[in-house]
């Protein structure tokens, strides 16, 4: 696909790699293009960052036809910038956009727009120790129209950010507090979609544990309420008595890619993993007897973030003494080691850009 090329009369000054936050300051230029039923996906343009018009009666704003994706590029110690299994967050953007009635975009130029878009911003991708240029695509219905119906015009819009953690803690053990009362999605629903609405649903929840000096929740399904999904916006897994045991995906749950790699590391080193439903009274009985050795959620933003405490009803409990436990340290630096190409890469999933 051919892409147009605008750059930017006046480029930013690059921000200090020591105080990144989060998603907070954007890069000089951003990907778009452009869906209709009759032309198909046309008119790839990279532009100067900056906002968006959008008819009052979009389809977006009144539907919520949006979805999204996230992943980050890094800077290796060679100065080269690399991407980690881009083709992963692609199929899983595909995915989203066929339960949300969304066009999806051919793998080949999706790839193809993303990989030209970071070669044309890497400089923006910093590189101090647990930093990355994170990048956001995202795509959404804007019909100008107030009838419910399937999306006929959408736009595709890749942005990016350089950061530094997610959580302030870092890679130190956070608080979370399980959900005993709002659910994030249901099965049949969109939570295996990375659509806007099922964060929208979450915030309720995470402002209510964020009072209570949480840095999340550990969310139950929507069905019975009594089996563990997700830890605020990433996966969860947990080591009981010597086995890694994560939610298995139900169709409510995100089908997470940093997940998905640990799960190929654990396997690949002997591990016995069980993707299988685990009750809040299971993991309640293993917290009291000990067997529950390990916790962490899992996720882009964060890679893996260790669960130090629990809190379920008003009650607390403390894992592995409130430390980051071998195995989630293990994850951690072999997921941030291939990623930052300081680890060799037996796995292939790191995707150079030239």
């Amino acid at each position: 696909m051919e892409i147009k090329i605008t750059k930017a009369d006046q480029l930013k000054a690059k921000p200090d790699p020591n105080t990144l936050g989060f998603g907070q300051i954007f890069t000089d230029h951003m990907f778009m293009m452009d869906y209709d039923r009759d032309l198909g996906w046309h008119d790839a343009r990279i532009v100067p960052f900056g906002n968006l018009s959008l008819h009052p009666a979009s389809t977006a704003l009144h539907y919520g036809s949006e979805i999204f994706e996230g992943l980050k590029a890094y800077r290796r110690a060679d100065g080269k910038v690399q991407l980690f299994r881009p083709m992963e967050n692609i199929r899983r953007m595909n995915n989203s956009a066929e339960r949300l009635c969304l066009p999806q975009i051919p793998e080949d130029v999706a790839l193809q727009v993303l990989t030209t878009f970071v070669e044309l911003e890497q400089d923006w991708t910093p590189s101090n120790p647990g930093t990355s240029l994170y990048l956001r695509p995202f795509m959404f219905g804007n019909d100008e129209s107030l009838g419910v119906h399937s999306v006929k015009h959408a736009t595709y819009v890749i942005i990016a950010s350089p950061v530094g953690s997610y959580y302030k803690e870092g890679i130190n053990p956070v608080r979370i507090m399980i959900e005993a009362d709002d659910v994030r999605a249901v099965r049949g629903g969109t939570g295996y979609a990375k659509c806007g609405g099922n964060y929208a649903a979450s915030n309720r929840a995470g402002e209510k544990a964020e009072q209570q000096g949480y840095s999340q929740v550990l969310w139950l399904d929507g069905v019975e309420r009594k089996y563990i999904e997700e830890v605020g916006a990433m996966n969860v897994m947990f080591k009981i008595s010597g086995k890694i045991v994560t939610p298995k995906l139900t169709g409510s749950i995100l089908p997470g890619i940093t997940r998905k790699s640990c799960i190929e590391v654990l396997k690949n080193e002997g591990y016995t993993v069980e993707e299988r439903l685990l009750s809040v009274d299971e993991l309640g009985e293993a917290l009291k007897s000990g067997a529950l050795e390990e916790a962490w959620g899992c996720g882009t933003a964060a890679v893996v973030s260790p669960i130090g405490e629990l809190n379920y009803l008003g009650e607390k409990f403390i894992i592995n003494n409130g430390e980051i436990g071998k195995v989630t340290q293990h994850l951690y630096d072999t997921l941030t080691g291939i990623q930052w190409g300081k680890l060799e890469d037996t796995y292939g999933w790191t995707y150079p850009i030239d």
